[in-house]
This record gives C-alpha cells, sequence and structure tokens, in this order.
C-alpha cells in the first residue's frame, strides 16, 4: 500500500504547510473592503467577514488591537485593513489577521467623534433643558486645564482684572495624551466632592483634532454632565468644537471668553452700584419727603395728648371708685354668709355626738367585762367538772390503782390474750409511774 502512496498527507500535516507557505509568500499587506457579519463575543475580540463585489475574506481584530481603535466597527463600514495572512487550522479557513483598521474616506478620530455624538445625544447628555445657571457674581471658581499651557495664563489674568474677588481653585491635568480624559474627569469629580465652588471652567488652548481628543472622550463628557456646579467648556478656539462643549452648561470659544463670561467686569459694577446709589437715594428723599408730609397731615388730625390722656385718667378714677364700692359690698355680703355658715357648723358640731358616742361605748365595755367575767366562771366550773370525769375515766387513773398495760415489744400492739405472746418475746409494760421491758418465760393459758 505504501507503494502506490508514497507521499500521503494527513490534514493537519497539509494545512500546517498551507500555513506556512502563505505566511512566507505574503507579508503583512493592506487590504480594502467592507464589513460584514461582525460578531463581538466576551473575549473582547473581533470576527467579520472583508468583502467587496464578488469576494470575500475572513477577518480577526484581537482585543488588544479593538482597545487602542477610536471608532467602533459596524456592518457596512468600509476600511482599509492592515494584517498578515494565515490559515485557522481546526477549520481549514484562511483568514486575515488585523493590526490595524482604518475607515475609508473619513478619518478614524472623525468617525468616532460621529459615532459617540449620536450615542450621547440619543443617551439626551445635549440636550439644553436641565442646563444649570451661571452666577452672577462667583465667590470661589475651579479651573481643570494644564498647570503650563497659555490657557491658564489667559484665565488667571482676565479673571484677576475683571473680579479679584474670586477665589480659583486649580485642578492641574494633562490635556492631551492617553491618561489625559482619565485625569480631567477625575478632576471634575473631586471639585464636586470638594464643594464650595460656584462655577468650573474645563478647557485648553488650541490644537490638532488629535490633541483636542481627550475632550471628545466619554468619560469626560459623563463627568461634565454629572457636574452638580455649572460647567463652562472653553476648548480651543472658535472653530473647535468638542463633545465637552455639547455636554457643559455654557460653551466658550476660548479660555479667554470662558473667563469672560464666567465673572463680571469689575468696574462696570461698580459704576453700576454707583448708578444704582444715585437712584435709591434720590427715591428715599422722595419718599422721605412724602412720608413728612404724610407724617404732618396725621400729625394735625390728632388731639392734643394731655386732654386725651385727662379723660382717661378720670375714667380711672370713677371705675376705681366704683370697684371700691363694689368690693365693700362684697365683702359685707360674704362676710354675712360666713357667720350664717358658722352658726350652722357650731348647731351640727360633731363633737357632741362623738362625746355621746364615747359614753355609751364606755358603759358596753363595762357590761362586756361583766358578762365576760361571768361566761369565764361557768365555762370554768364546767371545765373542771368534764375533767374530773376524764379522770375517772382514763386509763392513767387504773393504772394508779396498781393495773398496768402489755405491749407487743415488736409490733407495739396491746396484749389481750396470752397467746398473742410467745416463750422468749419480749413485752413492754406500762405502769402508772415508767414502763417495764419483760421477757416471758412461761405462758398460763386461761382456763
Amino acid at each position: 500500500m505504501s507503494g502506490l502512496f508514497p507521499s500521503v498527507l494527513t490534514v493537519s500535516t497539509l494545512t500546517r504547510q498551507i500555513r506556512s507557505t502563505f505566511e512566507k509568500n505574503f507579508p503583512p499587506l493592506w487590504v480594502e473592503g467592507e464589513i460584514s457579519n461582525l460578531r463581538c463575543p466576551s473575549s473582547g475580540h473581533r470576527y467579520f467577514t472583508l468583502k467587496d463585489q464578488s469576494s470575500q475574506i475572513r477577518a480577526v481584530l484581537f482585543r488588544s488591537q479593538v482597545e487602542r481603535l477610536k471608532f467602533a466597527l459596524q456592518d457596512g463600514l468600509e476600511v482599509f485593513v492592515f494584517g498578515r495572512l494565515s490559515v485557522y487550522e481546526p477549520r481549514g479557513d484562511y483568514q486575515l489577521l488585523l493590526e490595524a483598521v482604518e475607515p475609508k474616506g473619513i478619518g478614524a478620530l472623525q468617525l468616532a467623534f460621529v459615532q459617540l455624538k449620536a450615542k450621547l445625544e440619543a443617551e439626551g447628555f445635549f440636550e439644553t433643558i436641565g442646563k444649570k445657571v451661571l452666577p452672577l457674581y462667583p465667590q470661589r471658581i475651579g479651573l481643570v486645564t494644564s498647570p503650563s499651557g497659555a490657557a491658564i495664563h489667559d484665565l488667571l489674568t482676565i479673571i484677576h482684572r475683571r473680579w479679584p474677588l474670586a477665589q480659583i481653585l486649580i485642578a492641574p491635568v494633562s490635556v492631551q495624551g492617553d491618561e489625559a480624559a482619565g485625569q480631567i474627569a477625575k478632576a471634575i469629580g473631586t471639585l464636586n466632592q470638594i464643594g464650595e465652588l460656584d462655577v468650573l471652567i474645563v478647557g485648553r488652548g488650541g490644537g490638532s483634532l488629535e490633541d483636542l481628543w481627550p475632550f471628545n472622550e466619554e468619560i469626560v463628557v459623563r463627568a461634565i454632565a454629572s457636574s452638580r456646579i455649572p460647567v463652562v467648556s472653553a476648548v480651543g478656539h472658535e472653530s473647535d468644537v468638542t463633545l465637552a462643549d455639547l455636554a457643559a452648561d455654557y460653551r466658550a470659544p476660548t479660555p479667554s471668553a470662558a473667563a469672560e463670561l464666567v465673572v463680571p467686569d469689575c468696574s462696570t459694577v461698580r459704576r453700576y452700584l454707583g448708578h444704582q446709589r444715585v437712584g435709591v437715594e434720590r427715591s428715599m428723599r422722595s419718599f422721605c419727603v412724602a412720608w413728612r408730609g404724610q407724617i404732618q397731615e396725621l400729625t394735625g388730625r390728632l388731639p392734643e395728648p394731655r386732654l386725651v390722656l385727662g379723660q382717661f385718667v378720670q375714667q380711672v378714677d370713677e371705675l376705681e371708685r366704683q370697684l371700691y364700692v363694689k368690693m365693700e359690698s362684697w365683702c359685707r355680703s360674704l362676710h354675712v354668709r360666713l357667720l350664717k355658715h358658722q352658726s350652722t357648723i357650731w348647731e351640727r358640731n360633731p363633737l357632741i355626738d362623738i362625746r355621746r358616742q364615747q359614753l355609751a361605748l364606755i358603759d358596753r365595755g363595762i357590761r362586756l367585762a361583766r358578762g365576760m367575767s361571768g361566761c369565764i366562771l361557768l365555762k370554768r366550773h364546767q371545765s373542771e367538772l368534764w375533767m374530773s370525769q376524764l379522770n375517772q375515766l382514763s386509763p392513767l387513773a387504773v393504772l394508779a390503782r396498781g393495773y398496768s398495760i402489755v405491749h407487743n415489744q415488736q409490733s407495739g400492739k396491746v396484749v389481750k390474750q396470752s397467746t398473742e405472746v410467745s416463750v422468749g418475746e419480749s413485752v413492754r409494760t406500762r405502769l402508772h409511774e415508767g414502763e417495764l421491758i419483760c421477757l416471758v418465760e412461761r405462758i398460763h393459758p386461761s382456763t
């Protein structure tokens, strides 16, 4: 059999040789096509088919490359992909192992901007309803920007010039690079936790789309939208529009414009207060003149206070006299009633009845004592009579005449017949005084 088929290969060996051939003869290359049948498993890898009008090829983008993408892959998207050709041995499918993906006809950052904007807009992050109002005269202002850029200099200079009363709290962050978005979002959250701030300014100076990209990151947009403190976005120049600008409560075209938007001009406020002071003084003078006239008019209507007071004094005296007369009459009436009640009380004095009852109680006590003495003598006589009769019937009296009572030593029963004991048995004999323990030597039965 081996002679008929000298070079038979297994499927695995053949597939491995095909894979080796592909990888040697096809160096990394760029391929243009349309994404279809996109699959996004939990592993984080992306599997899809890259096709044109007449052909298709499988493609794989591993998780590490997916995490570096600025935009999201989707079916129907035309792209340029860079990778190397290989074979997936378990199924024998040839495929592209991708290292980079770029959208066709539009930059990757621009596509990512459009996709994220559509997503956040659908969630309501850019709606004007619910935007917070800026305070007219802020006392404490938070700045989220780079400590070394031109924006911080412009902000500090303008704020101090226009509104030197404000206190400024700076949260230094990176405003470009991979770590910038995380630092900006964290700084916004930290300033909200600190509290007592009236407004936040988040921004930086101008730059390319790549430089401004941290302000298009989702984490920054969500941090701005969730801020309890009003946020003013000041990113780049007037022509630069970021997602942070759309999510903020107010958008300033430049950091300098943000400073002018947040704080008032102290000279303007001073002039305004001066005008208001003049108006208030004029109004107060006018009011004082009007009130003085009203007071004079009312004073003319009022009678002489002494005359009015004299009438009230006479009324008080008259009322005092009437009160004295009524009080005197009322006291006399009360005195008469008191005497009447006192006479009634003496007539019904309980002491007389108590003394009468005490005498009756003493008499009853004497009679009770006499009756008890007689009863005691009678009962004592009866008791002596009964005791005499009991003594005559008592067995002790019989014992006193020389008789005795014999008890069985073991059972304690009274021995009435000689047959109730045996020879050698002990008996207890009770006498008038004392007891005897006797040993039965002979028994004489009754004849």
